[in-house]
């Protein structure tokens, strides 16, 4: 039986000899918070891991032990070696801090967190290269890393209300990409991820083409081949190495909501994307129309691309299996047929992901006429829909998305595209199939909201900006 997700010794952690045990949490009010951006940012002058989501602008104060702490200016941004519980008086007085030495765990991050101070440890050399007097801004509002900037940055904060939040009939989720930003939203009231792009992890994290990996001894390209064999150190097989990437990337994701679903979707990428991967340039086709050409369901059972979406299908496996997030749900974009989803359903069997196996549920995009049209048929392969209403917008109107030319009629709430999404919902529900939306109409139309309530839609999924107005707007309809 499994017991929910465990860490395996290849699971990233961070160990540090000051660790302290954390014995007080911040008293912060869990129904308001904070989220902040930072824009015009100066150079970079040193990077750490972040601590909280915060940013602060202000003057460097650079104080090298504890015997000197009477020199700190109130309000300035603290720099030193490390901190121990005699630094705390100090801490509580400075906007932000900074320090060359330290882990999530010790003492300055344990200590900023509780009182909500920004803090970027683990610098390395901060106190060489940054000195007292200097104008810097530190952002912890990025992700893992956190950044000072050289300079007064625009830092902008927008507040969130979560009073009166109450659980609704239709769930709402989140659309999220990027692991590192995951964890800024876990006070959201999410009913789980509707969207987790495998792109942004491939882009970011990997960098290289799947079949790059898989046939590096056969690449021609000798600065692709250098920079797989240097981003591969370490890794005796290189395809290991988009495995525990891709794996480690999507636990990230499935632990900020766990154990509520999280549906990822399988990569959907087109061949321009693919091709600048490193090494994608000499396993890509050049169409002249990529949005409807070589991409989604349609790659991972090709020759072309089979052995790539093994690997996609490996890291899912030890996703689920070995670090054990059974919350993750995979999903398959732009299906264009049925014949197309018993191949695909077949491939991901062979590589050790059978539909059911395991708790294993398998969703597809509802993106293309065609899905709507048969979507009875789907629904004996598949165990819910995900409404993709910007292919299935620019599909039903006939309408390049990417077109400025025809922007003005590329719209979601069309009498056409509203009655396709109506016709698939219904259909889903007389199947007992799961269907949901992930798109930005509900955030920016309360009456698209309201239209997909009232249609019965099972989830919508939003980015984490627009998720309170969605909520709002979700229990206004179903009160209405």
């Amino acid at each position: 039986a499994s017991h929910g997700p465990r860490l395996l010794p290849f699971w990233p952690q961070t160990y540090d000899s000051t660790s302290v045990p954390e014995t007080v949490h911040s008293r912060r009010d869990a129904a308001v918070f904070k989220t902040y951006t930072v824009g015009n940012k100066g150079r970079v002058l040193a990077t750490g891991l972040s601590v909280g989501d915060k940013a602060a602008s202000g003057r460097l104060c650079l104080v090298e032990s504890v015997k000197d702490i009477d020199k700190f200016v109130d309000n300035s941004i603290l720099i030193t070696e490390a901190t121990d519980p005699d630094w705390v008086p100090i801490m509580k007085r400075a906007a932000a801090i900074i320090t060359d030495h330290g882990g999530r765990t010790s003492h300055a991050a344990i200590v900023s967190r509780e009182l909500g101070v920004p803090a970027i440890v683990g610098t390395g050399n901060s106190t060489y290269v940054l000195h007292s007097g200097q104008d810097v801004t530190v952002s912890c509002a990025e992700g893992d890393t956190g950044f000072v900037y050289e300079g007064i940055s625009d830092i902008t904060t927008k507040t969130v209300d979560l009073s009166g939040l109450r659980q609704a009939r239709t769930k709402v989720m989140l659309n999220l990409a990027n692991p590192a930003a995951a964890y800024r939203w876990w006070r959201l009231p999410t009913d789980g991820i509707g969207l987790a792009r495998v792109e942004f992890v491939v882009s970011n994290a990997i960098q290289v083409h799947p079949m790059a990996l898989v046939h590096h001894d056969q690449l021609k390209d000798e600065d692709s081949k250098r920079e797989i064999t240097r981003l591969t150190a370490g890794y005796e097989n290189k395809p290991d190495y988009f495995v525990d990437k891709l794996s480690h990337g999507l636990a990230a994701l499935c632990a900020a909501v766990y154990p509520k679903p999280a549906i990822i979707r399988m990569s959907d990428f087109k061949t321009n994307e693919y091709a600048g991967l490193i090494g994608g340039a000499e396993f890509e086709l050049k169409e002249d129309n990529p949005m409807i050409g070589f991409r989604g369901a349609s790659r991972y059972y090709s020759p072309r691309y089979k052995e790539g979406f093994a690997l996609e299908c490996r890291a899912v496996k030890r996703l689920r299996e070995e670090i054990g997030f059974t919350n993750a749900i995979v999903m398959i974009p732009f299906c264009r047929t049925i014949g197309e989803a018993k191949k695909v359903l077949e491939v991901m069997a062979e590589n050790g992901l059978r539909r059911g196996d395991n708790g294993l549920q398998v969703y597809v995009m509802c993106e293309i006429p065609s899905n709507v049209i048969l979507a009875a048929h789907f629904t004996e392969h598949f165990d819910g829909f995900s409404i993709g209403s910007n292919d299935l917008t620019q599909l039903t109107l006939g309408i390049d998305r990417d077109s400025g030319e025809l922007a003005n009629l590329f719209d979601e709430q069309d009498e056409a595209v509203k009655w396709m999404i109506a016709q698939v919902i219904s259909v889903a529900r007389n199947k007992g199939c799961k269907i949901g939306l992930c798109g930005q109409a509900p955030s920016n139309h309360p009456e698209f909201a309201k239209f997909l309530v009232d249609a019965g839609i099972d989830s919508i999924s939003v980015s984490p900006d627009s998720f309170v107005a969605v909520k709002r707007h979700v229990i206004a309809s179903e009160q209405a």
